[in-house]
């Protein structure tokens, strides 16, 4: 059932006259558009509004325009009983057997950030790569390199793994029994809004499904992020643990409000000067590329 379907059927739902006034317009329609001068004699200005209101009628070239007159029409028959929204629940996303594993190695890196070995061990293999740089380049550039592989990388896993037509659908979903429920409110039908009651508590599941969908691309983001952040948390040091690179940790800069600082001291609570730099870096490359790419990160609902 389409919105305009659904539309109708509760207007004539609400107020039975209103089948005789969509005929009337149906019939008064030319080319699809119909204009208040013929109809104005045989339906009421209040139940002209109503169609407009519900956007069963549109904007048009010389009037108002039927927003579909099929679905018009399929709105005016008989309800089979059917008091469901137009909007299905779609098939929840499967994890391949290659999400199941990142996200164990993700847990497994996780540990990294308690246990000093593991720590090493990870951050040890990622200093091959981007340890030269620190002889190249000072350390809040190598932080800037990291931050836009980040968002380039996050970015595109969030487009091509996270499907954004199933997320506008269970958004969509939502959206619709909210306003079945609002428009059952109006019109004080606690039978109707028993039902919709029933299929919002069904409906939870697409919670679990929007969850999935997002969780996703989260789990490859998070596989190649972690080790990245390892390696800056092993250069720097953390929590008690010593610096790989002490000159590194030592260097002096000035920022705005805090003065003179080390790449480790505490700017906000335990959150380092590092750790604030990575994420200031990580969130305007993210914009800079979405951007770029033209990519769009949220779901739209029609």
């Amino acid at each position: 059932m389409s919105k305009v379907e659904r539309r109708v059927r509760s207007l004539v739902d609400e107020d039975g006259e209103m089948r005789d006034a969509l005929e009337i317009v149906l019939d008064r329609a030319t080319d699809g558009e119909v204009q208040w001068v013929d109809v104005r004699d045989e339906i009421t200005s209040g139940q002209w509004g109503r169609l407009i209101e519900k956007e069963i009628l549109v904007d048009g070239e010389r009037g108002f325009a039927l927003a579909d007159p099929d679905e018009i029409e399929a709105g005016m028959n008989e309800n089979d009983g059917d008091d469901g929204g137009d909007v299905e629940t779609p098939e929840t996303t499967s994890w391949t057997k290659w999400d199941k594993l990142a996200a164990v190695a993700t847990i497994g890196a996780f540990v990294g950030y308690a246990v000093g070995p593991v720590r090493d061990a990870i951050a040890g293999a990622i200093d091959i790569v981007l340890g030269p740089l620190l002889n190249l380049v000072p350390f809040y550039v190598v932080i800037m390199v990291i931050a836009l592989g980040t968002g380039l990388y996050s970015t595109l896993l969030r487009a091509g793994l996270m499907d954004m037509e199933k997320m506008s659908q269970y958004q969509e979903r939502m959206k619709d029994i909210q306003d079945r429920r609002k428009e059952a409110k109006e019109r004080d039908d606690d039978e109707a809004l028993d039902a919709i009651q029933e299929e919002q508590m069904d409906a939870m599941g697409d919670q679990l499904g929007m969850f999935k969908e997002q969780f996703r691309p989260m789990v490859w983001i998070m596989f190649l992020t972690i080790p990245a952040f390892l390696w800056m948390f092993w250069v720097i040091g953390y929590r008690g643990s010593d610096s790989a690179y002490p000159e590194v940790a030592a260097q002096e800069l000035v920022v705005p409000l805090a003065g003179t600082v080390t790449w480790d001291t505490g700017i906000v609570g335990p959150i380092q000067m590092w750790i604030l730099w990575y994420f200031l870096c990580s969130m305007a490359f993210t914009q800079l590329v979405q951007k770029s790419l033209n990519i769009q990160m949220s779901p739209s609902t029609s």
